[in-house]
């Protein structure tokens, strides 16, 4: 045990890399396999490359403990073996730095979207990499001071700033969590918030108690493989518990693989307990269609929607109707229940109102900043002046090919035979006339009496 303590290469080593493989593949799977087994489309923007960023991060700071702490056996012949190379550049900005500066970026989203009402001032592009520059610094400050000894360990004098910054961080993810905790959410955001500092705060502990061990008591071999196998175990435990999609992409985090049910949720609306959404009640009136009346009017009947929607998909320009359908549900949702209308507006946003969105609807530049800008996400008009465009937009490009298509056709004939069902269902579920109220000569039972 000797040797391979301060050379590395000692079982326990190799169990405790195991251990972060598994860890690692397993945080993969949960980025990758909803998409895959789901076929849900990736989203663009910073809903999928945060936690994408996530991953990478995480990568870094599990394999720059491998490669600074001596878990391996191999001599350091080449620059990019160097300690400044894995325990200075990759396992803090690009490691953990990296991991808490996501995190923070994503309550820094919810703490603006839901307490504010309004999108964050800052794209997430850029916040990230503004909160990332003091990592930044301080490596840069460690790689020309070369603090560092042979087994990559730092001097005490550094220890005190190195931790500081570890606990700054975590200091302002429990200030932005604090500043939202008083928000229902409804996917797990501020449970995934506290789970990631409580997580966190424990990892820097485990890392100064496995330091103060290395430093103080670098001759007792045991003591210098158990500390560092528990260093690399809690960081693989932190990069698996720490990872979260929740605050990026809410109605993909319900998609778990760990659940025994179902998928249980396909759209947003039906997430938020919208009534009746996406569904198509089967003893509703066939409504009765005149081409004549106007676009928006006909389009309040779900079971017309949903023809005219195929038809528009069928065009390649069925963004325009989707984008209404989501628009009706948020409608429905009350005006004193803020909440749900921000997640239902953010989600509308996101999806067909930012540029490069997946279904980005062809709206004036005028009503689409007024939407991006607006100060107040829960307001029941947001998205109305988009909306009477793109009513415009179909009452041009798609009615009239509609009126002569075969999905018209077909939903006469459907209408037709709901109407004639129900009629017959009306007419086996109408009281019959009672034996007693039948009166006179067509009463076979009746007989006159005499008094």
């Amino acid at each position: 045990m000797g040797s391979c303590a301060v050379d590395g290469g000692c079982a326990s080593d190799y169990v405790a890399i195991a251990i972060s493989a598994v860890c690692f593949i397993l945080l993969l799977s949960r980025l990758i396999l909803p998409f895959a087994i789901h076929k849900i489309p990736i989203p663009k923007r910073s809903s999928f490359w945060i936690p994408a960023i996530q991953i990478f991060a995480s990568f870094n700071l599990l394999l720059s403990i491998v490669m600074s702490v001596n878990f391996l056996k191999f001599e350091k012949r080449h620059w990019w073996q160097s300690c400044y190379a894995w325990a200075v550049w990759i396992e803090a900005p690009l490691g953990f730095g990296l991991l808490l500066s996501c995190r923070i970026s994503q309550a820094f989203q919810l703490y603006y979207i839901f307490v504010k009402r309004c999108l964050p001032p800052i794209r997430s592009y850029i916040f990230l990499p503004l909160i990332l520059l003091p990592w930044i610094a301080g490596a840069a400050l460690m790689h020309i001071k070369k603090p560092l000894n042979d087994r990559c360990h730092m001097g005490t004098q550094w220890i005190i700033p190195v931790v500081s910054l570890h606990a700054i961080y975590v200091a302002i993810l429990v200030g932005f969590t604090g500043a939202i905790q008083h928000i229902e959410f409804r996917f797990d955001e501020l449970r995934d918030l506290w789970q990631g500092i409580l997580i966190s705060a424990s990892s820097i502990g485990v890392w100064v108690a496995a330091y103060i061990l290395n430093e103080i008591h670098d001759d007792i071999s045991w003591l210098q493989v158990v500390s560092r196998f528990a260093l690399l175990v809690t960081a693989s435990i932190l990069v698996l518990s720490f990872f979260s999609i929740s605050s990026s992409q809410p109605l993909l985090s319900q998609i778990s693989l760990r659940k025994r049910e179902p998928l249980a949720f396909e759209t947003m609306g039906q997430a938020l307990g919208i009534p009746n959404s996406g569904l198509l009640l089967p003893r509703e009136p066939a409504p009765v269609i005149d081409p004549n009346e106007p676009l928006d009017k006909l389009l309040m009947n779900k079971r017309f929607r949903q023809s005219f929607m195929s038809f528009a998909d069928s065009c390649l320009a069925g963004e325009s109707v989707h984008f209404y359908e989501e628009v009706h549900e948020l409608g429905k949702i009350p005006v004193d229940d803020p909440v749900r209308r921000i997640y239902m507006a953010r989600h509308i946003i996101d999806k067909y109102i930012t540029a490069g969105a997946t279904m980005e609807v062809n709206i004036s530049h005028r009503s689409r900043q007024a939407i991006l800008t607006t100060s107040n996400l829960a307001q029941p008009n947001l998205f109305n002046d988009a909306l009477n465009e793109l009513i415009q937009l179909m009452k041009m490009n798609l009615a009239n090919d509609y009126w002569s298509s075969t999905y018209f056709m077909k939903f006469k004939e459907e209408a037709s035979m709901r109407s004639h069902e129900l009629q017959q269902m009306t007419s086996w579920n109408s009281p019959t006339p009672r034996l007693s109220s039948v009166r006179g000569v067509d009463d076979p039972f009746h007989q006159e009496q005499e008094p």
